[in-house]
């Protein structure tokens, strides 16, 4: 016979300890991570009543299946269901991390939400877990849900989280289809949910255009505190936002401020050949030019003057102050240098997207002979998302078909999406005819067709899924892969295309 009161003790004693995990058949039950516990004795099977901030519980106890210091299992059973079920507490070493509990309390919650917008399916998964084999970020609840015959993906985010999560929520959206429709037996997958808080889903909607219909994306938004979900259309995202500067406006500033370098230039004489390496371009959105070497930004113009320094360390440009900058030029030169022997120094590491910029100016038949070296622009159109962690290059070929280049430094899951976004802003403007309108390309007939897009990145650096999120794609965007050399900052070198 059991003893109910031992046991009502033992539970009261877990919950205060503020370390137990409660499951609930294998499920870990994140909404009662602050747990309070009690016992109520109704006949002979008693009543476990389980309660917090964001949820509580109540199973009839049939049995206690074990029952130790650190674990409680019992086999109980829910109201409404005829079959048993498995209630375990478990005493932890260490709590779980905040974020942790709060995605997976999300994810109860989300359960319920889509239990109630979708009563005519059946949630078939629903996890938080990071899957790091597969890629898969525990930011993100994924899982898959059936109506019938029909299966979708689905994949959603919690309030709160950074928008650069947001923004990233369709390249996982897409391996996780690709993983459900690999590992789908009985139902085919009709394509993937997505689920992001209210006001969120813009960049999504936009980004789904430039996917083939094998994805089949349908965009939901939720508002959690009433538990109201809507299914938003993507046509209603309108344009990409992104805008262009009239060239001769940007020439315009350029100019100024080739001016008002010179103290800059004569330095870099006495450290050659620092010279050809100082480079100049506007800050988007701005009139303000930064001064960079190899890529790294060390100063920056403005007709107020000129501030030079490193990170938020500036000062003014002053007759007081250039010893200062002197000083800076020969680190730069030093470290910042192909032939640098500490190769883990921070100036040489730093900025390494724009070091490869540089030396794709310099040449821009180094990394394909097709383009012509007349027309290459830096971060044209500018977009409104700011920077992304990768640079934007634009180009033409010979024969006048635009190019979006892409260049990335490091392993990057986002790169194909981020080349998305940036096409669909170009291709965009060249159906206006905005480059010509705004004097880019002066002289040179552009062809109509789709941009092409060339991704570039060291040869070793492309991340995995890649070609998985290529494949999702639409026929549209022909895409080429340029795999780089290692020791690129020696001078660029295509080692591949695909």
């Amino acid at each position: 016979m059991n003893d109910w009161a031992e046991l009502d003790r033992a539970l009261v004693a877990m919950a205060a300890s503020g370390s137990t995990e409660v499951r609930e058949d294998g499920e870990w039950l994140a909404e009662l991570a602050a747990l309070r516990c009690e016992l109520h004795r109704d006949g002979k099977n008693p009543l476990v009543h389980l309660w917090s901030a964001e949820s509580n519980l109540t199973r009839r106890i049939l049995r206690v299946r074990e029952q130790s210091q650190d674990r409680i299992v019992l086999e109980v059973r829910r109201f409404g269901r005829a079959k048993p079920g498995r209630l375990e507490f478990l005493r932890t070493d260490s709590p779980r991390a905040a974020g942790r509990v709060t995605r997976e309390q999300f994810r109860a919650r989300l359960r319920r939400v889509l239990a109630e917008h979708f009563p005519d399916a059946t949630i078939d998964s629903l996890t938080a877990a990071p899957d790091l084999e597969h890629s898969f970020s525990g930011v993100y609840v994924r899982g898959r849900m059936h109506e019938g015959p029909r299966e979708w993906a689905a994949i959603a985010i919690a309030p709160g989280e950074g928008a650069a999560a947001i923004e990233g929520i369709l390249t996982f959206g897409i391996l996780w289809l690709d993983m459900t429709r690999q590992r789908a037996t009985s139902r085919a997958v009709e394509g993937l949910r997505v689920f992001v808080p209210e006001g969120a889903s813009r960049s999504i909607r936009e980004r789904a255009f430039a996917l083939s219909s094998a994805a089949r994306v349908e965009v939901f938004e939720f508002r959690e505190e009433d538990g109201r979900m809507q299914k938003i259309d993507a046509a209603d995202a309108g344009n990409t936002e992104s805008w262009l500067t009239p060239c001769r406006e940007v020439e315009s500033t350029l100019a100024a401020a080739r001016e008002a370098i010179g103290r800059i230039h004569a330095l870099a004489l006495h450290t050659p050949p620092a010279g050809d390496d100082i480079g100049l371009h506007l800050v988007p959105g701005t009139t303000e030019v930064a001064i960079c070497f190899r890529g790294l930004e060390f100063a920056r113009w403005s007709r107020e003057g000129m501030l030079f320094g490193l990170g938020d360390s500036r000062e003014h440009l002053t007759e007081a102050t250039e010893p200062a900058l002197d000083r800076l030029m020969r680190r730069l030169d030093l470290h910042r240098s192909s032939l640098a022997t500490e190769t883990t120094h921070p100036l040489y590491r730093a900025a390494p997207e724009r070091w490869i910029e540089t030396l794709v100016l310099q040449d821009p038949t180094r990394l394909d002979a097709q383009l012509d070296p007349g027309y290459l622009y830096s971060q044209l159109p500018a977009l409104t998302a700011g920077d992304r962690g990768v640079l934007d290059l634009l180009g033409v070929t010979r024969r006048g078909r635009l190019v979006v280049i892409e260049l990335k430094a490091s392993e990057d899951m986002q790169l194909p999406i981020q080349a998305v976004d940036y096409w669909l802003r170009v291709r965009r403007h060249q159906r206006d005819g905005d480059f010509e309108r705004y004097g880019y390309f002066a002289g040179k007939q552009l062809d109509p067709k789709p941009p092409l897009v060339w991704l570039a990145a060291p040869a070793l650096r492309f991340h995995p899924t890649t070609e998985t999120v290529l494949k999702y794609l639409s026929p549209e965007i022909h895409v080429t892969r340029i795999g780089l050399s290692e020791i690129w900052r020696r001078g660029l070198k295509v080692m591949f295309r695909q």
